[in-house]
């Protein structure tokens, strides 16, 4: 890895330095180097951390998750109670504005939660769907009624895509709010988004914390190639970077002019995997290649030991993990031996893997290499990561490395989204078992932590027994900054505290 550091091409170099030095060294605005664009403005819209973490500082929520990711507090509601058979939560709105002056309001908060539950293009409607009503029954205050008690509903309301948003501004048009939002409620607005390079942010006069944010501005830099992007923070045309390759992690640490950052997290990586491609509906194929793949080596080799092996979709440190799940054996003559039971002797799979993530790249090839010792043929089709994301929704894929990071405190959301038969074709597996829904249904009701654990711990075995998704490992947050830029920080469930950040 070293060797390839010291031989980065020209043409990164050169690409490096095509990087506006003025937007680096302009007092109080902060570049972040990410590797993709945004997609949307519509939090509604999109599950994708590239989008998420802008929108938690551009929107704001009715409860937010405090520094540490273990707790909630207040946000734009200032308080809240809850009626004693849980079924009925009155918020209080505290006086707060949108970026366009007007006031924020609970007819406002209602509007947000009613689009996220009833739009036809919401992906996440089935986690609202708890929501009978949403009543602002005068300016500042917004009752919500519940169809059944649910345990996770504020962890719910922390969620950055149920932000507050203006009901005028996206009525006034759904599709220009989306590309350029004209009202914002959180720490900054949206001045400009120039597609496939740069989201450009700039302070909220109007946000009810204004006096809290030190920073004049924030523009996300898409730098879709690792090695460009760490070279670009290097070199001063970045003020910092995110998504760290492991290899560089030891050689930035050395660089007196950098700081490297590892942040607890929820982040875990994992292979999908397409059930409704051939023989990969049958779960005897699919316990096959999770036998045939060799995690720890992944774990030494990729992460050079900074992650740790995963057993399950809830990541550890989360709230009912369950540590003693199940861990296929790495095992490729057993492997080889399921898939020729299975009439799976000659599988092919069409791997699509996220070109210029050098972490995604290597996994694709040790992925190659030990599918193929069970004598799985795996073609590796290497797209722009703007296309993979499509392809895993229209299906265009077999299997692909993905990773997910946890936006609540509750295990509610992930299982939701991935095994409960979502909107959202169980994060695009297609996975179904009814047993896992109905639990799934079952456990955002039962109220008793108790039986809640024991329902999680029963879906964490089934889903591991189904092989809904392949886990590979969980790591921490990775990321770099300049000296003189203070308080640059992620908590567990990826959100940058970029009200609080500061640059000297």
């Amino acid at each position: 890895m070293t060797n390839r550091w010291k031989n980065i091409s020209r043409a990164a170099f050169a690409a490096a330095l095509m990087l506006s030095a003025s937007y680096a060294e302009a007092a109080g605005i902060l570049t972040i180097g990410r590797r993709e664009d945004s997609t949307t403005f519509d939090p509604i819209k999109s599950a994708q951390n590239v989008d998420n973490w802008v929108f938690s500082n551009v929107f704001d929520v009715l409860v937010r998750v405090d520094k540490t990711g273990t707790k909630l507090e207040p946000g734009l509601a200032e308080s809240w109670t809850i009626s004693p058979d849980g079924l009925t939560y009155t918020f209080k709105m505290r006086d707060a504005k949108f970026s366009d002056g007007s006031p924020i309001t609970a007819e406002d908060a209602a509007f947000s939660l009613l689009r996220i539950r009833d739009s036809k293009e919401s992906l996440w409607s089935d986690s609202y769907k708890i929501v009978d009503t949403a009543v602002a029954t005068d300016p500042k205050t917004l009752t919500v009624k519940l169809t059944n008690p649910s345990a996770p509903f504020l962890s719910q309301l922390a969620l950055p895509n149920v932000s507050v948003l203006s009901k005028k501004a996206v009525e006034a048009g759904e599709e220009a709010f989306a590309e350029l939002p004209t009202a914002s409620s959180g720490a900054f607005t949206v001045k400009e988004w120039r597609r496939g390079d740069r989201v450009i942010l700039e302070k909220n006069p109007n946000f009810w914390q204004a006096d809290r944010v030190k920073l004049d501005g924030v523009e996300w830099i898409s730098v879709p190639d690792d090695n460009t992007r760490m070279l670009n923070v290097q070199a001063g045309q970045l003020d910092t970077a995110i998504f760290v390759p492991f290899s560089r992690v030891e050689e930035l640490k050395k660089d007196p002019n950098l700081v490297v950052h590892t942040d607890v997290s929820t982040r875990e990586d994992h292979l999908l995997i397409n059930h409704e491609h051939g023989a990969l509906a049958k779960k005897e194929v699919r316990q096959a290649l999770d036998m045939a793949i060799d995690k720890k080596s992944i774990v030494d080799t990729v992460t050079f030991g900074i992650g740790t092996v995963a057993n399950s979709y809830i990541p550890k440190g989360s709230l009912y993990h369950y540590d003693a799940n199940y861990q296929y054996p790495h095992d490729p003559a057993k492997a080889k031996a399921m898939l020729a039971a299975a009439g799976a002797s000659d599988l092919t799979l069409n791997y699509v893997v996220n070109a210029g993530n050098e972490v995604d790249e290597q996994i694709a090839v040790l992925l190659q290499q030990q599918l193929g010792k069970a004598g799985v043929t795996v073609n590796l089709q290497k797209v722009d990561p703007s296309q993979s994301w499509n392809m895993l929704i229209d299906g265009d894929y077999d299997i692909s490395v993905m990773y997910w990071t946890n936006d609540i405190l509750d295990p509610d959301q992930k299982t939701t989204f991935v095994l409960g038969h979502d909107s959202n074709m169980n994060y695009m597996t297609r996975y179904k078992n009814d047993k896992v829904k109905d639990l799934v249904a079952a456990a955002r009701l039962e109220l008793d932590p108790k039986k809640r654990e024991a329902m999680y711990i029963e879906i964490q075995k089934i889903a591991k027994d189904d092989v809904h998704w392949i886990d590979l490992y969980y790591s921490p947050y990775i990321n770099v900054s300049r000296k003189g830029i203070e308080h640059f920080y992620q908590n567990p469930l990826g959100r940058f505290f970029l009200e609080d950040t500061i640059k000297n």
